[in-house]
């Protein structure tokens, strides 16, 4: 009997060994800390290439060729080594270990945060007593806006390579230096938007960058006289209202010729038809997934374990939706004031974008906007795990057939409404491929789908490009192109405070 409780014995502990070496070099393979009893959250996938089981299905487009597809920018030349004193600060952000922030904040302020410039409207004239800029480490970079108004919140510092890997021109847009004065024989095309224009700082290109490259080889490929740029002046988390800011107070000064709207995601609130949104917890369907589910949080292997577990939608309360009586689902008017998803507030911001860009002496392009969800996806509750919470715990508690009505509804409404004003209407979400390899949340993509969807807009310009060629609208002639000026003359100046002793404070309604 002892031998056989000292071979059980034995036997347990080595199987616990065998789990804890395990669980170390899963934690070792997935860099993960070695030691930390709470592991970090989950971020985004950068999931498989897998654009190429999706290019034979896309539009063709004169000079549009695989070879032409396979090329990458090249590097930026303003990247730098980002100083190490940002890098420190950044890390005592992550760490909790900065100083001058207000400690009791209930809404954490986050590292990727610290490397702009806020609009001092914004700001306020007490960083302390600021809902977000609160919890700052005591300092912050701030810019006077041209209109002395609060949009948007802020921009990206100028020519900085920040520790995330954001690289800035002179403009503080993301990309390569760009000039603001008009070139001759150059046609300049400028995209706005979010965080889905502006991309994730680390990736190596962000959308606009590819499309410039690309065009510009295809002009040099048909020996077009003629130079296409094409900026970036997206950044994350801007509403349509912020986007109509930026457009009037730094897009319109460098007259372009083109700008193309690109947002979907950051408006789109399904209580604005579910009055009574129901409350619970979101969790897996199965026992064993939830259980997994929470494991994961301190072990790398359960982590890998879930994927055994349905990648399927999580069970959903039930709920109503109150469609606005009168509206048509399929053909709706477009000057009701009761648009759902808030899309009558957005056209409204559209309006201003338009109007602004036509008396810049350029044109607006409207995008419809992709996204992930749909009815009946099934994801690897492991490997889509970004995926997976995305949908079922950040947009809980709607369902994804809701999510997808929602969001083909906008983009009907984006579509007609470039139709009604004989605008250009690049459909992005029509050609983009449901594929969860592509993205890394419900409507970010990872950087195999960022050039994916740039090469779906890529072969919708081509065809307007050569339109605009051939009646010789583009290039325009240099006494037609105006007077491009930078649209912020002072740099952002640096402000320190102490809000360690600051009071919560709560977040104002938009």
């Amino acid at each position: 009997m002892k031998k056989f409780l000292g071979n059980l014995v034995l036997a347990a502990v080595s199987l616990v060994v065998c789990v804890v070496l395990a669980e170390l070099a899963t934690r070792m393979i997935d860099r993960l800390p070695l030691f930390a009893a709470d592991l970090p959250p989950v971020g985004g996938t950068e999931g498989s290439d897998t654009t190429a089981n999706h290019l034979g299905n896309l539009p063709k487009a004169d000079g549009a060729t695989p070879s032409l597809y396979a090329s990458d920018p090249p590097p930026l030349p303003n990247r730098t080594k980002a100083p190490q004193e940002w890098i420190d600060l950044e890390k005592a952000i992550v760490s909790g270990t900065a100083k001058g922030g207000a400690k009791t904040f209930t809404q954490r302020f986050e590292d990727w945060d610290m490397f702009k410039a806020w609009n001092s409207v914004f700001v306020g004239d007490d960083v302390c007593k600021h809902w977000y800029l609160k919890g700052a480490p005591g300092q912050l970079w701030v810019y006077d806006p041209p209109d002395g108004k609060s949009r948007p919140v802020f921009r990206f510092l100028p020519n900085v390579t920040t520790p995330r890997g954001l690289v800035t021109n002179e403009l503080g847009w993301r990309g390569p230096p760009v000039q603001a004065a008009r070139q001759p024989k150059t046609v300049r095309i400028v995209f706005v938007g979010a965080s889905t224009t502006a991309e994730v700082h680390g990736y190596p290109y962000s959308g606009p960058e590819y499309i410039q490259n690309w065009l510009n080889r295809w002009a040099a490929a048909r020996r077009l006289d003629v130079r296409f740029e094409v900026l970036n002046a997206g950044r994350e988390s801007l509403q349509s209202a912020d986007i109509a800011a930026v457009v009037k107070t730094e897009v319109a000064p460098l007259r372009p010729d083109l700008v193309v709207y690109y947002e979907g995601g950051n408006e789109l609130d399904l209580s604005t038809v579910v009055k009574n949104v129901p409350k619970g917890v979101p969790q897996p369907a199965s026992g064993l997934a939830r259980w997994l589910r929470e494991a994961a949080k301190h072990s790398a292997l359960a982590r890998r374990l879930e994927a055994i577990t349905d990648g399927g939608e999580w069970p959903k309360p039930d709920y109503q939706i109150t469609w606005p009586a009168g509206v048509d689902e399929k053909d709706p008017d477009l000057a009701r004031p009761d648009l759902p998803v808030n899309l009558s507030r957005i056209l409204h911001n559209l309006d201003s974008i338009r109007e602004d860009v036509t008396k810049a002496g350029g044109e607006l392009a409207v995008s419809s906007f992709s996204w992930l969800a749909k009815d009946g996806l099934q994801l690897d509750a492991n490997r889509h795990k970004p995926l997976v919470e995305g949908l079922n715990v950040r947009l809980y508690p709607y369902r994804y057939r809701d999510l997808e009505r929602m969001t083909v509804f906008e983009n009907r409404v984006f579509e007609k409404y470039a139709k009604e004003h004989k605008l250009p209407f690049i459909d992005v979400a029509g050609l983009m491929p449901h594929d969860p390899e592509l993205f890394s949340d419900a409507f970010h993509n990872t950087p195999a789908g960022v050039k994916l969807r740039a090469w779906i807009v890529f072969l919708q310009l081509v065809p307007l490009i050569e339109k605009k060629l051939v009646l010789g609208e583009w290039p325009k002639q240099p006494a037609e192109m105006g007077v491009a000026q930078a649209p912020f003359a002072v740099a952002p100046r640096k402000i320190t405070f102490d809000c360690t002793n600051a009071p919560d404070v709560a977040r104002p309604a938009d």
